[in-house]
């Protein structure tokens, strides 16, 4: 047996529906049994293909029903999608579009047709499309593209363009598929976002920059009050070096007035004496003899005493044994003479190498402690004094220490009329070899000096 095909198998079908149905019909059941001739026959066949042709033509409404009610389903998707959907030849040529697409570019549909696309692309997205079409047809898969396109009204939208390329029958030519949707506001959401994070960047920088300022501006109100007190504290060394150097002045013509009238009185005297002798020589000379002599003595002492007296006064204006001797033979001999013309003891100790400070190290060292001890003297009321030098890492520290009454160290320095000039002079004699120079006193303890010098050998 052959077997039957899905057609026969349906047409064998169709007449064995048609027959059942025929069956039912009166008419047709009492012609059947009166005869079985073959008009009868003849008319059955009749009346069963007219049965089976009434059966397909119900078939065929309902399918014809069926498919325009999916033509309509499918219509209403095609033509209203979220998105246009645009059918192009190779050359951008519109073939096919639905309502969207003629919406999102503002002209009927029938209008668009054997339009080129492009036209409808911004001047400055034209070349990025063009390459995107060429890659669909020229390549396999989905390719995707972004561009800005113009309304028929010149209104410019942000659109996202997908393409696949569509095959054709042979003879036919290239076609491709194209969905466009509108991402104006995707594009305006991201370029806000963009927005948004740039403004959060320049906030964030406006705020670190707002803090700097403020650290800034701090930085200078603490500069400004650090130059303010610094200014003010100028102005106090000035007014102090302006009265210093009015008592430098005042302390030259009272020691100029000095050493004027010790001149007038002890020099002059002395050189008078002498030539009242030398004019008694010159009398006596031929007359007693042994006169003579003593008169010649006397000169000779009133001579020495005049040397003496120069030579103190040297030793107070500048001793020699310092450039001749050292330093140290002439703290040696100048405590000496100190101690005999105040009775108040010094202890001094030192080392070998300060000696090998230059010269106007050496001669800031001897000044401190000459303008040191002459304060004591003048106003310490002390019986003893301790002069000290020792090597402190790369300086020389000075102390000198009494065992006087004590007063106010700050009062003095700012006083503006005051005795004690030599304290100021002993600051600005050691600030100017590089050194620092402190004074204590306390009731009871007495009053210290301490300096320190920076050894620079010579």
């Amino acid at each position: 047996m052959k077997k039957k095909t899905p057609a026969s198998t349906a047409v064998g079908g169709l007449r064995r529906r048609a027959e059942a149905r025929l069956r039912k019909e009166p008419q047709a059941k009492a012609g059947f049994a009166k005869s079985q001739a073959a008009p009868q026959r003849l008319l059955h066949e009749l009346q069963v293909h007219k049965v089976e042709l009434e059966m397909q033509n119900v078939e065929l409404q309902e399918a014809r029903d069926r498919m325009e009610t999916l033509l309509e389903k499918y219509t209403d998707l095609y033509d209203f999608a979220p998105v246009g959907y645009f059918s192009l030849d190779e050359e951008g040529r519109i073939l096919d579009v639905n309502l969207t697409g003629a919406t999102l570019l503002g002209v009927e549909r029938s209008r668009l047709i054997r339009r080129r696309l492009q036209q409808f692309v911004a001047p400055t997205s034209r070349p990025g499309f063009l390459r995107f079409l060429g890659q669909v047809f020229g390549g396999v898969g989905k390719k995707v593209c972004e561009a800005a396109l113009q309304n028929e009204g010149g209104a410019e939208f942000w659109a996202d363009l997908q393409a696949i390329w569509a095959a054709s029958l042979p003879g036919e030519r290239k076609w491709c598929r194209v969905s466009i949707s509108d991402i104006t506001t995707l594009k305006r959401g991201a370029e806000a976002q963009q927005r948004a994070a740039a403004l959060a960047l320049m906030n964030r920088e406006l705020t670190q920059e707002i803090v700097r300022r403020q650290a800034l501006e701090q930085s200078l109100k603490k500069s400004e009050q650090h130059q303010s007190q610094l200014l003010a504290e100028s102005r106090q060394m000035q007014e102090q070096l302006r009265h210093l150097s009015h008592q430098i002045l005042q302390a030259q013509e009272e020691e100029r007035k000095r050493i004027s009238g010790e001149l007038q009185d002890e020099i002059t005297q002395t050189l008078v004496g002498i030539n009242v002798h030398l004019e008694t020589l010159s009398r006596a000379a031929t007359v007693n003899p042994k006169r003579l002599k003593q008169k010649i003595a006397q000169t000779q002492r009133l001579v020495e005493k005049s040397v003496n007296i120069v030579h103190q006064f040297a030793l107070k204006l500048r001793p020699t044994t310092l450039d001749d001797l050292g330093l140290i033979v002439t703290l040696h001999s100048f405590m000496k003479e100190f101690l005999k013309r105040t009775g108040i003891r010094v202890d001094f100790t030192t080392f070998a190498e300060v000696e090998q400070l230059n010269g106007g190290q050496r001669t800031v060292i001897y000044r401190v402690v000459q303008s040191a001890l002459a304060n004591v003297a003048e106003h310490a009321q002390a019986s003893r004094v301790s002069v000290s030098l020792r090597q402190v890492a790369s300086a020389v520290h000075i102390e000198i220490a009494d065992n006087g009454k004590a007063f106010d160290v700050e009062r003095a320095l700012r006083a503006k009329r005051n005795k004690r000039q030599g304290l100021l002079s002993m600051r600005e004699r050691v600030e100017m070899v590089g050194g620092t120079l402190s004074v204590e006193s306390a009731p009871g303890q007495g009053t210290t000096i301490r300096a320190q010098i920076p050894m620079r050998l010579p």
